[in-house]
């Protein structure tokens, strides 16, 4: 019998194959919409009644926490239930497949880059920052042909890890509860954790609590980037002295794996919302990225799926009866 482990792990590489290879459909989203929206939804229903600017303080602040735990237990709730009603077998990874599937980002984080590399090869800039502002919080209008790669690059390499990495990785050590569970926490991160007035506050647990969920996989990420790179030492050397310098206490490392692996620089300076960001540079030093590092980029995220495979079937294979009978 497939241990605990191995049995995640197959419903993961499911999810996993199935996204890569046909994202959400599009019909499919107009019927029935997308899990994440429907998280959406429920957070935003909480935030309109529950985030009051007539609220205090400290009892703003506990709404907020008030969310955060009701929207775990609410959608990691709901993987509990599908765990408890699945057979352990080949079709409970199989179903597990199917439900976990929705919630990784695979296919729609490559077409979002992808969808900036043609402008920007074509020369189009005003059609470039119009694509790079669907994947970034900065502001795009006065990025030149530098500024919009390497945001774009950016956001692939942060994306890699929220979108993929992570939520695969709690999918295996926790199965679907723990899938459900982050892409909820990332879900109120995304909504409600800016450093904007009506969130400073009310979003602080939200914030706090996806900075430590993400503690494991943003380093995972990194260390899959810089496997994957072309030039390994150097990816792996960036990370281990740049990481700590991004503003995000886990975004540098996949961030910083990917310059190095590329051989250009990123973060540093740049304007948002909210302001100008002093960040300083990830490999400092390296040239500016141009539009032929977004290709290669991509490239790279390729492979990193790849070896994301190869290591969820790697998980499986070794908790199968199969493993211990061979030795």
């Amino acid at each position: 019998m497939l241990d605990s482990f191995a049995f995640h792990a197959g419903q993961m590489l499911v999810a996993l194959l199935l996204d890569g290879l046909l994202g959400w459909p599009a019909p499919v989203f107009t019927r029935i919409g997308h899990p994440v929206s429907w998280i959406g939804h429920m957070v935003s229903l909480l935030d309109r009644r529950w985030n009051r600017d007539s609220l205090p303080a400290l009892p703003r602040r506990l709404a907020g926490m008030g969310v955060v735990a009701l929207v775990i237990g609410c959608v990691g709730g709901i993987g509990i239930g599908a765990s408890c009603w699945l057979p352990h077998n080949g079709t409970g990874i199989a179903v597990g497949g199917v439900l976990a599937w929705p919630l990784l980002a695979v296919r729609s984080l490559y077409t979002h880059v992808e969808a900036v590399v043609r402008p920007l090869r074509a020369g189009d800039i005003p059609s470039a920052r119009k694509a790079v502002s669907m994947i970034v919080g900065r502001n795009p209008d006065t990025l030149d042909e530098s500024g919009i790669t390497r945001a774009a690059v950016e956001s692939l390499a942060e994306n890699t890890s929220d979108g993929v990495v992570a939520p695969l990785f709690w999918g295996v050590l926790l199965g679907l509860p723990g899938l459900y569970a982050y892409k909820a926490i990332n879900t109120m991160d995304s909504m409600i954790a800016n450093r904007t007035p009506r969130y400073r506050l009310f979003g602080w647990a939200a914030a706090r609590v996806d900075d430590v969920v993400n503690i494991p996989p943003a380093r995972l990420s990194g260390l899959l980037y810089a496997l994957a790179s072309k030039a390994p030492l150097r990816a792996f050397r960036v990370m281990l002295r740049d990481a700590r310098r991004h503003r995000s206490p886990n975004a540098g490392w996949p961030e910083a794996a990917m310059a190095g692996g590329l051989g250009i620089r990123l973060s540093g300076p740049r304007l948002y919302a909210e302001g100008p960001s002093r960040d300083p540079w990830l490999n400092e030093g390296a040239p500016d990225p141009a539009p032929a590092d977004l290709a290669a980029g991509l490239a790279l995220y390729r492979r990193v799926i790849l070896l994301t495979a190869l290591l969820l079937l790697l998980l499986f294979f070794t908790g199968s009866p199969l493993y211990g009978a061979g030795r």
